[in-house]
């Protein structure tokens, strides 16, 4: 359950009073936090978070307040954005306009997987920690926020091979892949519809290596994180996320993002960077229908990471229809800086 907090108000937003408690790390210095009666928490600002988290919609502004924190912080920003780590597409994937860690870290060509991106995000976060005292971390993907945060023992993708033979099997007959999947991985058959072909593969890989996709949810929603973090959202109203998710798909098409596509699609394209938002309504249609496809897209994704936002374990949401600056003093007193 989400909570939206305004500064100053020490109430759980019905009028109930909030409980004062304190939270230590292991040897890391603890600060004060609040909490309702459900137990959401939220940061008093006593004592300070080692990680910031920045979550929020497509459109929303995160990369604006993060980079608004970090520079108030003397850090960096780490992005968590699935689609950010790869070059070649910097107008579609909106990439930041100043370097970034873990952006265009990746050709095009090449595949990305979620432990892959944990392992580098782990180690940015902690050098980040360790010379600059904190970190601030933005995406609006996510699980790789998630895989950030903490340890979500992600199994390593299967051999090329193997995931061929899979994918056969699933070509061939989805039904009867998903009865063999039952079979193996009751939990997981239960979790995967047959018709989700992604995801019908990856169950049935790790089924037969002995390993589950339900395995690690229960991690996904934990609330535990590798450091001492505070995970804020930015929530806006319906009206002002559809505003700037128009706005925001007509500069691309000014900055020249048809151009940008046509020339990336001239080279290999991997199966995880096809999945970039926009790209197959670039390349097929013309650049006005592409448009107002890639709005109505943006807008039904912008509405899942609205969902996706309020499952996180002790997210603190934060009004961000006001002003960049606003919103990240907002989110330097949630974290204590």
């Amino acid at each position: 359950m989400a909570r939206k907090w305004a500064p100053g108000d020490m109430s759980g937003g019905d009028g109930r009073p909030l409980v004062s408690w304190r939270v230590s790390w292991g040897d890391a210095t603890a600060y004060d936090r609040v909490h309702d009666a459900d137990g959401v928490a939220m940061t008093t600002g006593n004592g300070a978070a080692e990680v910031i988290a920045i979550f929020g919609p497509t459109a929303s502004g995160k990369s604006i307040v993060a980079e608004a924190v970090a520079d108030e912080l003397g850090t960096e920003v780490v992005s968590a954005d699935a689609m950010q780590v790869y070059r070649g597409l910097p107008i579609l994937t909106n990439q930041p306009g100043r370097p970034t860690r873990l952006v265009a870290i990746r050709s095009l060509a090449e595949e990305m997987s979620v432990g892959a991106y944990a392992s580098l995000a782990h180690e940015a976060i902690d050098e980040l920690v360790a010379t600059a005292g904190s970190v601030v971390v933005a995406g609006g993907t996510g699980l790789y926020l998630r895989a950030a945060l903490g340890d979500l023992d992600v199994p390593p993708p299967a051999a090329p091979a193997v995931r061929a033979r899979v994918e056969r099997e699933v070509d061939e007959d989805r039904d009867a892949a998903h009865e063999r999947l039952a079979s193996l991985d009751p939990g997981a058959a239960g979790a995967v519809h047959p018709n989700d072909r992604r995801r019908l593969v990856r169950a049935l890989e790790l089924a037969d290596e002995g390993g589950s996709l339900t395995a690690g949810q229960d991690r996904l929603w934990s609330a535990e994180t590798r450091r001492p973090s505070v995970v804020v959202g930015l929530d806006l109203s319906r009206e002002e996320l559809e505003r700037r998710i128009r706005l925001r798909a007509e500069e691309m098409f000014e900055r020249g993002v048809v151009d940008e596509v046509r020339a990336a699609l001239d080279g290999q394209v991997s199966r995880t960077a096809e999945k970039t938002l926009g790209l197959r309504e670039i390349a097929e249609l013309e650049p006005r229908q592409a448009l107002a496809r890639i709005v109505i897209r943006t807008r039904r994704y912008a509405a899942y990471q609205r969902k996706w936002m309020r499952r996180i374990p002790g997210v603190v949401l934060v009004d961000a229809d006001r002003d960049p600056a606003t919103v990240a003093r907002d989110v330097i007193a949630l974290s204590g800086g």
